[in-house]
């Protein structure tokens, strides 16, 4: 039985498949191991251009808060760059040294 199956394998065609699928596998230009790497890479991508995306919209809203509501305007400039009114004063409260 096992001498029918390696009869069988001992055949030009076989070693020619066996040569390409090497070949294939390691030696070519665009090989299934690069494949692989370029498809990771790929995926990679994707998942930053979602992100970027979201956080592309969810500026958009802010932006679009900021320029219909003056009170949201004022607490964002308070909050962001710590600007003030002219009568108050700002008191910046730091917790310990990281």
């Amino acid at each position: 039985m096992l001498s029918k199956i390696l009869y069988r394998l001992n055949n030009k065609y076989v070693y020619t498949f066996l040569v390409f699928l090497a070949w294939i596998i390691f030696f070519d230009k665009n090989n299934l191991i690069s494949r692989y790497k370029t498809i990771k890479t790929l995926q990679g991508t994707q998942q930053q251009k979602e992100f970027y995306q979201n956080q592309i919209s969810n500026d958009q809203k802010i932006i679009d808060g900021l320029q219909n509501d003056s009170a949201a305007l004022e607490r964002f400039a308070r909050e962001k760059y710590l600007m003030k009114r002219d009568n108050e004063d700002i008191f910046l409260v730091v917790d310990g040294e990281k």
